[in-house]
């Protein structure tokens, strides 16, 4: 099930971006081949890209994220935000005991009421050495059990493979 199948969904999605700028509408294309690939729901999905300015993080998918707000880059306790600083993936299977802004987990994204995120990985998306982007898969349940399988230096890897394929398309100039 890992490498081959991601290469497999990587490769899918860097023919889905090709020569195109994302938006909400490739965004969600995307953003379902990696639920499926992950076994998520497509609203534990996020593609974040930086603003032009550099000074925020602005949400692509899910959609309705992108309009409650963006996370600016003076954050000190946004995973994004960090991500995107230190330029390194991480996975994180207790995120609820983790310090980290919840307005985002506050917004009700489906008919059903949101659970706490549990479980994410969330990766940089580079392109010539600058982040464009992050991507990040989360689990979310009412308990960590409850959630699913925990994330793994394999499933980083994986995110790795499709955030290189995504770099292009979220560029900003």
């Amino acid at each position: 099930m890992g490498a081959p199948l991601t290469v497999g969904v990587a490769r899918v999605i860097a023919e889905m971006v090709k020569d195109k700028p994302m938006d909400s509408a490739l965004g969600n294309q995307v953003a379902g081949a990696i639920a499926k690939n992950f076994k998520v729901k497509p609203d534990e999905v996020a593609i974040l890209k930086m603003a032009p300015t550099g000074r925020q993080l602005e949400f692509i998918v899910p959609e309705k994220l992108g309009k409650v707000g963006t996370i600016p880059m003076t954050s000190t306790n946004a995973l994004a935000v960090r991500t995107a600083r230190d330029r390194k993936a991480e996975f994180i299977n207790n995120f609820t005991a983790a310090t980290h802004p919840t307005v985002f987990e506050a917004v009700k994204l489906s008919k059903e009421a949101g659970d706490p995120i549990q479980k994410i990985v969330s990766v940089p998306v580079l392109a010539e050495g600058k982040t464009v982007g992050i991507l990040q898969v989360s689990r979310k349940g009412k308990t960590t059990q409850a959630a699913g399988a925990d994330f793994s230096a394999k499933d980083v890897e994986e995110l790795n493979q499709i955030a290189s394929a995504l770099s292009k398309c979220l560029q900003t100039g």
